[in-house]
């Protein structure tokens, strides 16, 4: 593995030997507008894997994307070579439709030391609440960023991840009026919990095997591509293809969703997120599962 090769993959051009925090911004913002939050594997009749080197051929060599714990674990491997002090953390993600927090550790993210302050590192939660900076570990602190303001909190010793949505300012299918999503959906979303417990990549072998054989796990249920943009982020979920652009007036994001046929799927990944699939995805979205919580 090569981290120019890596460099190169993210279009990354900056230093490579300044471990600060202008550096690492740069490198967290690279790699969410240049690797995809996607599943798809699994829906090319493919397994998601867990060791780094199979991770790093995917989206290195294949430019494809994956979801956190192939992002992460690449991200990590790069930080951790370009000499930051960096460690692994298990979260627990929010489930809206149970209320509640999942039971044992269903994503991975990432610690960084730097002095005296403490960040945390996710370049890979996908679509609105993929954070574009690192955020500082203090809890109660408003962190307002371009998609919108996080927050921690902690409470004996359990750390929470937050986010206020604006609203939407939406078309509808026939471009002839304008909706507006109701003011609930600017309240404060819960997203995941976590500790500060270093992590093993072996704890997430069992994570790994659920979410893509469960039959509730919503990446079983939902094929999902998702891309950050300089402006918002874009998504296909099923053949749902949705842009979406941040307060693009009155502290409101623009959303545009277009409806694909099975042969514009496979145009839009092409041409919206770069990637060519090796095998014929099967796309889905199975209206069973609530909407998508990621959302």
């Amino acid at each position: 593995m090569d981290i120019k090769e890596y460099f190169a993959r993210i279009s990354y051009k900056g230093p490579q030997d300044k471990p600060d925090f202008e550096t690492l911004t740069a490198i967290l913002q690279h790699h969410i507008r240049s690797v995809p939050f996607e599943n798809l594997s699994m829906h090319c009749g493919e397994s998601m894997e867990l060791d780094l080197e199979p991770i790093y051929n995917k989206i290195v060599k294949k430019n494809r994307g994956g979801w956190c714990i192939e992002n992460n674990q690449l991200l990590f491997w790069a930080l951790q070579t370009m000499g930051y002090k960096i460690s692994l953390l298990g979260a627990y993600v929010y489930n809206p439709p149970l209320k509640t927090y999942s039971k044992s550790i269903d994503h991975l993210l990432l610690k960084v030391m730097l002095g005296s302050k403490t960040y945390i590192i996710d370049g890979a939660f996908g679509l609105a609440y993929q954070m574009w900076e690192p955020m500082e570990l203090v809890s109660g602190k408003d962190q307002l960023q371009m998609p919108g303001i996080f927050r921690f909190t902690e409470v004996n010793g359990m750390w929470y991840f937050d986010k206020l949505k604006r609203r939407h300012y939406s078309a509808d299918a026939d471009n002839r009026s304008l909706l507006f999503d109701s003011l609930e959906d600017t309240t404060c979303k819960k997203v995941y919990s976590f500790t500060l417990e270093p992590r093993m990549i072996d704890e997430f072998q069992a994570p790994t095997a659920y979410l893509q054989t469960a039959p509730d796990s919503l990446f079983v249920n939902k094929s999902i591509c998702s891309l950050q943009t300089t402006t918002g982020f874009q998504v296909l979920i099923g053949w749902t293809f949705t842009e979406t652009t941040y307060n693009y007036k009155d502290n409101m994001d623009l959303v545009e969703r277009t409806t694909l046929t099975d042969e514009e799927v496979e145009g839009t990944l092409q041409k919206r997120f770069n990637i060519r699939l090796d095998k014929k995805l099967v796309p889905v979205n199975n209206s069973l599962i609530p909407t998508c919580p990621l959302e």
